[in-house]
């Protein structure tokens, strides 16, 4: 039977719909895309031209990954944080988009300022953070650092689809551990450590329960056990007035301003996202000025 990509994204976006999946149109424009081989943009440009039966096959295969409760970026293996492409795998977690309140944050604390700055992007993952500040910063030179192996392939992937190779840089090292000291010093830290209270665990959704890594989620028993090494180990790295941001969960603010407040850091706020929750914490470190 001969197909279109328009007759496979509408039985694709049934399917989805059927299944009470909130974003199914958008999801399966991403399926059958991924198919394809296309962007979305080429997807709508083609969706009237006919397609082999192993396109369909393949369309097919990937839905049903996604009505197991899968989620779909790690279905088509890619996804968009602040608009730039990214491979997403199991080994990290797909980037939120309350996670771009820090890169848009750091955009605007660098916004007007000359020179180069050094980034460091701290319990990376996918590296979505630091690349996003690299393509939206084309001055700054960035530093992606994480424990995992598996995370760091696939963060190095990432710096190596949007060409940022010569001015991003992958390294592992422990967060809780002291930061080898030929890092050098840097302007910014980022930060999205684990932050969630062990107890809270159970009761995030069963996609992400079921199929991101535990390991980038629990942070121990009241969310903190990362973000105080990070706190207190990895402010000596920071140059002079510069600036460290953490994402943190709801009720987190007070505990994490007072940790930072200690450390040496003033100019402590935090940036609300659109529920009203603080999500992300940024401090000025003075302790060196």
């Amino acid at each position: 039977m001969a197909r279109t990509y328009n007759d496979i994204y509408i039985e694709t976006r049934r399917a989805l719909r059927d299944a009470n999946i909130e974003g199914y149109a958008l999801e399966a424009k991403l399926i059958v895309a991924q198919a394809a081989g296309k962007t979305t943009a080429q997807l709508l440009r083609d969706l009237h031209l006919y397609v082999p039966d192993e396109l369909y096959e393949s369309a097919r295969e990937m839905t049903r990954r996604r009505l197991t409760g899968e989620p779909v970026a790690y279905v088509t293996g890619g996804w968009e944080f602040c608009g730039v492409p990214l491979v997403i795998t199991p080994d990290v977690l797909i980037p939120r988009g309350d996670t771009e309140l820090m890169a848009d944050e750091a955009v605007r604390l660098f916004s007007g300022r000359t020179g180069t700055p050094r980034i460091l992007d701290l319990c990376a993952g996918s590296g979505c953070i630091g690349c996003a500040l690299a393509v939206r910063m084309p001055g700054a030179k960035v530093t992606l650092v994480d424990i995992s192996p598996a995370a760091l392939a696939v963060a190095g992937q990432n710096v190596a689809k949007n060409n940022l190779g010569t001015r991003v840089s992958c390294l592992s090292a422990d967060a809780t551990a002291k930061p080898p000291m030929y890092l050098g010093r840097f302007d910014l830290i980022v930060c999205n450590a684990p932050y969630i209270p062990t107890a809270e665990l159970s009761t995030l959704d069963a996609s992400v329960r079921k199929y991101e890594p535990y390991k980038a989620l629990d942070g121990g028993v009241d969310g903190l056990d990362v973000i105080r090494p990070v706190i207190a180990l990895w402010s000596s790295i920071l140059r002079p007035g510069g600036t460290m941001m953490l994402e943190i969960c709801e009720g987190q603010y007070p505990a994490v301003k007072a940790l930072l407040e200690q450390a040496g850091f003033d100019s402590v706020r935090a940036v609300q996202d659109l529920g009203g929750t603080d999500r992300v914490v940024a401090a000025r470190y003075t302790r060196n000025a």
